[in-house]
């Protein structure tokens, strides 16, 4: 009788143990795939960059220091080694946008311009898909956190290695409203 309980208290405790690992691995996956989702959006956004940036410099090329922004934020997502680099140029880049388009409406020639209509358009759906995603994302990342962190879970997550993942967060610049001079 002992030795039947003592069965029961050995298997309960290994289909924990494997139900945990393998509830980390889905989760582990479903995070991968948010980041790819969410990757593609930001790689449609940063294919078009180049053609905005030179839709504008025809119109405003005074306007260097914020087309120098718009560069170098989508230089340092180029050179970015990690993901927490990632996501954080790929915040600097959304909020040197919303410049750009600022800037663009002292040039009434630039907004009329077909080609930077349809840019400012395309640019839209894809913010629009990046948000989607994000939201996903960190939805995905919440869950798998909590899961790594929480009792008795934590404890798997500890031996096998599962690593906190960061939230994609917007920096302090894209909380400010933009201010346009001229």
């Amino acid at each position: 009788m002992v030795l039947i309980i003592i069965l029961i208290i050995i298997a309960l405790i290994a289909v924990f143990f494997i139900g945990t690992y393998n509830g980390f691995v889905k989760l582990k996956n479903r995070v991968d795939e948010a980041f790819a989702t969410m990757d593609v959006y930001m790689k449609k956004r940063f294919d078009l960059i180049p053609n905005l940036v030179e839709t504008v410099k025809g119109y405003a090329a005074h306007e260097k220091e914020t087309l120098m922004a718009v560069t170098e934020a989508r230089a340092s997502i180029m050179n970015a080694k990690t993901t927490e680099e990632r996501l954080e140029g790929e915040g600097v880049l959304s909020g040197a946008l919303k410049s750009l388009f600022a800037v663009s409406e002292a040039y009434p020639d630039l907004k009329a311009n077909q080609n930077f209509l349809d840019l400012q358009k395309q640019l839209q759906k894809v913010e629009e898909d990046i948000a989607n995603s994000r939201k996903y994302y960190n939805a995905v990342v919440r869950e798998y956190n909590t899961k790594r962190e929480s009792f008795p879970s934590n404890l798997i997550a500890s031996m096998f290695h599962f690593e906190k993942r960061a939230m994609f967060e917007i920096n302090e610049s894209e909380r400010e409203n933009v201010e346009v001079h001229f």
